[in-house]
């Protein structure tokens, strides 16, 4: 990432990943990533907010070596997952005196994946405070945003919130603040639906703690830093509230045309209904793509066909992954084809018990769709438009 100046003494050090496009070995990344840490030098003590994943660490110490750092103090840690805790061992061999700062459960988070002894750690509670000399750190508490050891580090002086993975986007941008801010808002809502949404309850919970503390700026650990920080956090109030928009998220999949040819003419009936309709084709869908459009949808209908007695195995992914990511969706319905019989219905509605949302009548039809197919699918498109318009979200 380079070294960037955020304000006097205060600098980001961490590192840019261009080319990354999986995280986790499960979430796509279209836009790569960055492992943002932040060097905050006091005048009596010095502390380093986070490190960058362990493939990354020679740009941390490039960037430290660049700015002459002798010594640091504290190395704060906000979050035990190796993206961001992943270099503190390097970090303590390099600097021997430091001490890993963080609440209770991240110590031994830390202490079981990095192997960091006992005696190296400072443990903090909620809102205790961490003085630098000029500056001051107040810590946060913030749990399951998005692991249930999570916090944010305050910088009183500057009101500057370096937040952890809480408003992150994995974005790899040449630039450090954020400009365009319709571009960043996607990858910020990419990332909660992603990694964020299951969580919901509890990031709300959090974004009230966060009420009353005057923020200037919100520096994130992955992602560009926000300098105008209203826009994300009014972003995720939305996101994390139960209103939902008058829209069907419509995923399906297609193995001889049959459901591919409900799905096209459900598309249009929900359309003639003035409903946004967002159909996936699952075989050629990006899944980050879908998580996106989960976070505001009322209703989810899924279509597939059955194969050996049971729904396609990418119909089956799909669900698997919305019962995951917990969306806050109203009403669900299935639509799909089959030859001679089987468990297609059971089976995915067995797989969405997270989700507290009203279950709609199927339409299921044997081969490939006719007249009363077709009608059915007109009368499950009016049963929509009436649950939507009870909602009042027309």
């Amino acid at each position: 990432m380079g070294i960037f100046e955020i304000k006097a003494g205060i600098f980001s050090v961490g590192a840019l990943h261009w080319d990354r496009r999986l995280f986790d070995e499960l979430i796509p990344l279209p836009d790569g990533t960055t492992y943002n840490a932040y060097l905050v030098k006091g005048s009596g003590k010095t502390a380093l907010i986070d490190t960058v994943d362990p493939e990354k660490v020679q740009d941390l110490i490039d960037h430290l070596n660049e700015l002459k750092i002798k010594k640091i103090d504290y190395l704060i840690a906000n979050h035990a997952e190796q993206d961001h805790s992943g270099s503190l061992a390097r970090m303590l061999e390099l600097f021997p005196a430091a001490k890993v700062v963080t609440n209770a459960k991240c110590r031994d988070f830390l202490k079981d994946l990095l192997l960091i002894p006992e005696d190296k750690f400072i443990t903090v509670q909620d809102r205790e405070t961490l003085s630098l000399g000029s500056y001051t750190l107040e810590f946060i508490l913030t749990p399951w945003v998005h692991w249930p050891e999570t916090m944010v580090t305050y910088l009183r002086e500057e009101k500057i919130l370096f937040s952890c993975d809480f408003f992150g986007s994995h974005l790899a941008a040449s630039r450090l603040f954020t400009e365009e801010e319709e571009i960043v808002i996607r990858s910020a809502k990419r990332y909660f639906a992603e990694i964020m949404m299951p969580f919901r309850s509890s990031i709300r919970t959090n974004l009230e703690k966060l009420d009353g503390i005057p923020i200037s700026m919100i520096a994130p650990s992955h992602g560009p830093v926000y300098t105008r920080p209203d826009f994300v956090i009014r972003a995720y109030k939305d996101w994390t509230s139960d209103q939902v928009k008058n829209e069907v998220l419509l995923p399906y999949v297609s193995m001889h045309g049959s459901t591919a040819r409900m799905a096209g003419y459900f598309t249009e009936a929900l359309m003639r209904r003035n409903i946004t309709v967002k159909p996936f084709n699952l075989t050629k869908t990006d899944l980050g793509e879908l998580a996106i459009n989960l976070v505001d949808a009322a209703t989810i209908v899924l279509g597939t066909p059955m194969v050996l007695a049971g729904p396609h195995p990418a119909a089956v992914y799909a669900a698997f992954l919305v019962n995951a990511l917990r969306p806050k969706t109203k009403f669900l319905s299935l639509i799909g084809s089959f030859g001679w019989g089987g468990r297609l219905a059971e089976t995915i509605t067995g797989m969405l018990t997270n989700l507290k949302a009203e279950v709609l009548p199927q339409v299921l039809v044997k081969g490939y769709p006719k007249a009363d197919g077709l009608k059915a699918l007109d009368q499950l498109a009016d049963q929509i438009l009436l649950k939507h318009q009870e909602l009042k979200i027309t």
